[in-house]
C-alpha cells in the first residue's frame, strides 16, 4: 500500500509529463475504436510515420526555441524554399542527390543564421523576424518556381521521404526482420539506459521515480515499442525516414540532457537576465538555436518534397502550426525554460493521430481545424492550471497528502556566505 501511496504521489508531483503521455494512449484508443481497427492497421501505422515525419523533425528544433522563450513562425516557409530549391538544384542544374541534400542543409543553415542575427544581436523580437521570414520565404519559393511545381525527383532523394530499409528476408517472411532485428535491439538499448540512469541517480542520492511506477512505465513502453515494431514488420518494414528521426531524437535528446549548450538554453528561457549575469553567452545560444532550427527546417522540406516527389509552391505551408502545436501539447512552457525533446515526439504523435483518425472518419477540414485548436488550447490551459497548482507551497497539495516529496532533501548545509566589509570600494 505504501507502494502505491509513492507512485500515486510521484505521478501528482510530474502531472505534466505523464499526462501528455496518457492522452496520447486515449486518443490512440479513442480513434481505434471509432475507426473499427482501422488506425492500428500495419499499413495506417506506417503511413502515419511518415505522413508525419517532418512535422516532428520541425518540432525538435520548434522546442529548443521555445524553451529559450522564442518562437519561431516562419519554419513551414522555409521548408517549402529548401524543396524549391533542391527542385532547381537536381532537375533544372542536373546536380546529383548526395551533392544536392548538403547544399539545401548549407542553405537553411544561411536562413536560420540571418534570422538569429537579427533576434540575437539587433535585438528584434524574434516574433515580427519569424513573421517577416513566413513572408520572404513564401515570396522567395514562388519567385524560384516561377509558381510551377518541379518534378521527378530521382529515386535516391525519394527514399528519403517514402523508402524503406532492404528487406532481408528477400519478401518470404511474414515479418520482414531488419525491421524486427532494430526494434527489439531499440527496446533493449531504452530499457538499459532507463536502468543505467536509476543507478546514477541512487548512487548520488538524487530524487528518483518510486519502483513500482518505474517498472510500471518501462514495462508499457517495451510493450509499445514492441508492438510497433512488428505492426512495421507486418507491412514493408521501417521506413528511412524513421531512422533519420530515431537518430535526431537520440542525439537532440543528449544534447538537452548532458550537454553545457542545452543547459545553457534552459537558462535563458528560465530567466534571461540572471543567465547573462552568470557569464552565459546569450546572444550566441540564441544564434546558434535558430541556425539549427534552419538546418531542421531545410531537412523537413527535404523529406516533405522528396514524400511528394514535387516542389510546390504551396509546399510547407501550416507546418509552423503544427510544430508550435506539437511542442506545446508535449509539455513546452509558455513562457520559455521548460520542455524536451521526447515531450515534443508525443505531442507531435498527438497531432498525427488526431489528423489521421479524423481524416479516416471523413471529417471535414473544418472540423479538423477545429478540433486541433481546441486541443492546443487545452493543453496550454493545463500547462497554466499545473503552474499555478504546483506554484505555492513548493509542490501540489496531493503531493503532499501522499506524502511524496517533490524536491531532494539538502544533504548538508550550505556555507554561510562571507560578508563583504561595509564600505570598501570593489577592486
Amino acid at each position: 500500500m505504501s507502494a502505491l501511496r509513492e507512485s500515486l504521489g510521484f505521478l501528482t508531483s510530474r502531472l505534466r509529463q505523464v499526462g501528455i503521455f496518457v492522452a496520447l494512449i486515449l486518443i490512440v484508443i479513442l480513434f481505434q475504436v471509432l475507426t473499427n481497427g482501422i488506425l492500428l492497421e500495419p499499413q495506417n501505422v506506417t503511413n502515419l510515420v511518415v505522413q508525419n515525419s517532418y512535422i516532428l523533425i520541425l518540432a525538435i528544433g520548434m522546442v529548443m526555441v521555445i524553451i529559450a522563450g522564442h518562437i519561431d513562425l516562419s519554419v513551414g516557409s522555409i521548408a517549402g524554399f529548401i524543396g524549391a530549391v533542391a527542385g532547381v538544384m537536381i532537375v533544372h542544374w542536373g546536380w546529383a542527390w548526395w551533392l544536392a541534400i548538403p547544399a539545401c542543409l548549407l542553405v537553411g543553415a544561411l536562413v536560420g543564421a540571418w534570422q538569429g542575427y537579427w533576434i540575437a544581436y539587433v535585438g528584434i523580437p524574434a516574433f515580427i523576424v519569424t513573421l517577416a521570414g513566413m513572408l520572404i520565404f513564401r515570396g522567395l519559393t514562388l519567385i524560384t518556381l516561377k509558381n510551377q511545381q518541379i518534378t521527378p525527383f530521382p529515386s535516391e532523394l525519394r527514399a528519403l521521404g517514402g523508402g524503406f530499409l532492404p528487406d532481408i528476408s528477400g519478401g518470404t517472411s511474414v515479418l520482414e526482420w531488419l525491421t524486427v532485428i532494430l526494434g527489439v535491439g531499440g527496446t533493449a538499448a531504452i530499457l538499459f539506459q532507463a536502468l543505467k540512469e536509476r543507478r546514477v541517480r541512487r548512487k548520488f542520492n538524487l530524487e528518483n521515480e518510486p519502483m513500482a511506477w518505474f517498472a510500471v512505465k518501462n514495462g508499457f513502453i517495451a510493450v509499445l515499442m514492441l508492438i510497433i515494431t512488428f505492426l512495421l514488420a507486418s507491412y514493408r518494414g521501417t521506413p528511412v525516414v524513421l531512422i533519420v528521426l530515431a537518430v535526431l531524437v537520440i542525439l537532440y535528446s543528449a544534447l538537452m540532457n548532458n550537454s553545457i549548450f542545452g543547459r545553457h538554453t534552459y537558462a535563458i528561457g528560465g530567466n534571461l537576465h540572471a543567465a547573462e549575469l552568470s557569464g552565459i553567452k546569450t546572444k550566441k545560444v540564441t544564434f546558434r538555436l535558430f541556425v539549427n532550427m534552419g538546418v531542421l527546417a531545410a531537412l523537413a522540406g527535404l523529406v516533405f518534397t522528396a514524400r511528394l516527389n514535387s516542389a510546390q509552391p504551396a509546399g510547407g505551408t501550416g507546418f509552423e502550426l503544427d510544430s508550435i502545436a506539437a511542442a506545446f501539447i508535449g509539455g513546452a512552457a509558455v513562457q520559455g525554460g521548460i520542455g524536451t525533446v521526447a515531450g515534443a515526439m508525443i505531442g507531435g504523435l498527438i497531432m498525427g493521430v488526431l489528423n489521421n483518425g479524423m481524416s479516416i472518419l471523413g471529417l471535414g477540414t473544418d472540423y479538423q481545424q477545429l478540433i486541433k485548436g481546441l486541443v492546443l488550447l487545452l493543453a496550454v490551459g493545463f500547462d497554466i492550471f499545473n503552474k499555478n497548482r504546483t506554484g505555492a507551497g513548493g509542490g501540489s497539495g496531493m503531493a503532499r497528502r501522499f506524502k511524496w516529496k517533490t524536491t531532494p532533501p539538502a544533504t548538508e548545509a550550505a556555507p554561510a556566505a562571507k560578508a563583504e566589509p561595509v564600505g570598501v570600494d570593489a577592486k
